[in-house]
């Protein structure tokens, strides 16, 4: 009996001590491999894509990132499809423009719970991540910003010295911009032709809206989700638009149409232009120091504030079934500027991480416009608006509707085809039928 129990005892040893050691193996085992895939627009990031992936695999062991890299053109094209089929990526590039109809239709995670239990807005600015969750149409946080664009006064220095005109400030008024313009509109050689006009302007989006909201404007009813320019908004476009058929300092978008926009004012042929920040990285490439120029903010309105900045970020969305949540968070995060420097975002796009957007460099002053570039940084960190909606590309007349919408109303107007009342009435009939699809 004695030599069984010692035997059960040498058994039951050793079982612990088997069950111990199988315990040790597990817990030292090395974890499951974590795949995440991630789609982005611009093939001409695909190798610095990649030095980002390989940064973060190195800091995550047992994560690895698949990267697709799509044609702007192709992309939404082809993300929708990966949508219909339920086989979103992880982790993948959004456009405002998109937000609202993507999150209301689920196919963004909601990233409520990690936004305040993370220390987020100590990373990123909390204004840039408001805009997206506004432009959402709901209370919730859908996406991360990763680069916000706003616009920006550009003017050209050398036309406002040769004409003795003071350099804008951020605090100029209508007022002080109609009256540089008039100014800076200039017959050179007395042949009765402009050579240089003030400013320049047709109805493009980035031309026409900033001015709108300087001036306490607004172009929707949110709470009917119809087009409906307020008395402030109305002002803002009879302004610009008599900057053409009054003033006379501005050229009807009928005699421009030999000129790529951008071209406009970096050829000399406008002395002022309001444009998106992006802008800034083009200058740079293509002017150089030939031209002096800087950058303020829109001038204000008699009904608004120079604080209020129209703007719009491109963001990451996370899958709603992504089945690593966390990991897709901490690597979305992460490629939205934690984990990046400032070397890899485009001029004028104002990194939505602080520690970027803050970099010494970003104004850079051995380059144009130096110091004025801490005006977007003033932006980003500041009340911000924007008009995207479901629909916008349409009613706006974007891209290649541009002789459509209110920006096909607008030229109307410049170039004498529709009266200002006419060319509203029209741009609110067509607005709002197409508004009338999307919000019942």
């Amino acid at each position: 009996m004695k030599k069984l129990l010692t035997v059960a005892l040498a058994l039951l040893l050793a079982s612990t001590l088997f069950a111990a050691g199988s315990q040790e193996t597990a817990s030292t085992a090395a974890p499951k491999e974590i795949t995440l895939d991630w789609w982005t627009w611009d093939p001409s990031m695909v190798d610095q894509n990649n030095a980002i992936i390989a940064k973060f695999e190195a800091a995550n062991p047992g994560v690895k990132i698949t990267q697709t890299m799509v044609g702007t053109k192709e992309y939404w094209t082809k993300i929708r499809i990966q949508a219909n089929q339920n086989k979103l990526p992880d982790v993948y590039t959004m456009s405002s423009g998109y937000v609202e109809e993507w999150a209301k239709a689920g196919l963004m995670y909601n990233l409520d719970n990690f936004v305040k239990n993370d220390d987020t807005f100590n990373v990123f600015y909390k204004s840039i991540f408001d805009v997206v969750k506004g432009i959402s149409g709901t209370d919730s946080y859908y996406a991360i910003p990763f680069a916000l664009v706003t616009t920006a006064l550009y003017y050209n220095k050398d036309a406002f010295d040769a004409a003795g005109v003071a350099y804008p400030t951020n605090d100029w008024t209508w007022d002080d911009f109609r009256s540089a313009a008039k100014k800076l509109t200039i017959d050179k050689n007395n042949d009765g032709k402009i050579d240089q006009w003030g400013f320049w302007f047709y109805g493009r989006y980035a031309h026409i809206e900033p001015w709108v909201y300087a001036n306490n404007g607004k172009l929707i009813d949110r709470t009917t989700m119809r087009f409906a320019p307020n008395q402030q908004a109305i002002d803002a476009l009879k302004m610009l638009t008599n900057l053409v058929l009054v003033d006379k300092v501005a050229p009807p978008q009928k005699d421009m149409t030999s000129f790529q926009q951008q071209d406009v004012f970096q050829q000399g042929a406008a002395a002022m232009w309001v444009d998106g920040s992006w802008f800034v990285d083009t200058l740079r490439k293509n002017v150089g120091d030939s031209m002096r120029w800087g950058i303020v903010r829109v001038p204000s309105g008699p009904s608004g504030s120079n604080e209020m900045t129209y703007g719009w970020p491109d963001s990451y969305a996370i899958a709603p079934n992504t089945k690593n949540p966390e990991m897709a968070w901490k690597f979305a995060r992460y490629v939205a500027g934690e984990g990046l420097g400032l070397d890899v975002y485009m001029a004028g796009k104002i990194p939505s991480a602080k520690k970027l957007a803050e970099d010494p460099m970003f104004s850079d002053p051995n380059q144009q416009p130096g110091a004025d570039m801490n005006m977007l940084i003033a932006q980003a960190s500041g009340p911000m608006t924007t008009s995207f909606t479901q629909g916008w590309g349409e009613w706006r007349g974007y891209g290649g509707g541009e002789t459509l919408g209110l920006n096909g109303a607008i030229d109307a107007i410049t170039n004498g085809q529709l009266t200002f009342d006419a060319a509203i009435k029209k741009a609110t009939d067509s607005a709002n039928a197409v508004l009338a699809r999307y919000y019942k």
